[in-house]
């Protein structure tokens, strides 16, 4: 398949236009203290051409039969392939420095540094902030990747008093088929 780049996507973001468009997949989430469970979630990885990517996610609870149950997280934010890599970072060939800012519903804001290069984004955390009433959250880290297509992605998380672990990680396929290809 042929990779287009997406009308009116801005020359900063190009590094991400693999990412633009609807997915929808499933996986697992496992924390301590949270019971092992599938899930459901869709993500959006959208533009109105400005430098910057516009992010939203919906991760819902599947029943024991597969029906859907409750929503049980929503987060959305931005992506932005930075301008310069910070002082003492060094990335490897074809990544370019990226930051994402996220909000997730359950009052955690999220600052992001990371890469993006070969269909690959490695993020981890350079802050993190709760409302009163958010988890407590110290860090975390993401991984998505697109491999053969799909998006795969992962996401390690250090909050509750534990050390960074695995928290949840899912396969996802592009639900709409005008998006553009693999890199």
């Amino acid at each position: 398949m042929t990779f287009v780049l997406p009308d009116g996507l801005a020359p900063e973001v190009y590094p991400l236009a693999w990412l633009v468009g609807e997915w929808e997949g499933s996986g697992e989430l496992s924390y301590p203290g949270v019971p092992a469970s599938a899930f459901r979630q869709r993500v959006s990885f959208d533009h109105d051409g400005g430098p910057y990517l516009t992010y939203s996610s919906t991760i819902t609870l599947m029943g024991p039969d597969g029906e859907e149950g409750q929503v049980w997280q929503v987060e959305s934010g931005f992506w932005r392939v930075a301008p310069a890599v910070p002082e003492g970072v060094e990335l490897q060939d074809f990544q370019h420095p990226l930051e994402v800012i996220m909000t997730e519903a359950s009052g955690v804001l999220s600052a992001y540094f990371g890469a993006v290069g070969n269909g690959r984004v490695d993020l981890a955390t350079r802050f993190v902030a709760s409302t009163e009433s958010g988890p407590e959250v110290r860090g975390a880290t993401r991984m998505y990747g697109n491999v053969q297509g799909e998006l795969m992605w992962a996401w390690d998380l250090a909050a509750f008093g534990h050390e960074l672990q695995s928290y949840v990680a899912a396969r996802m396929n592009r639900v709409d088929a005008e998006s553009p290809a693999a890199p």
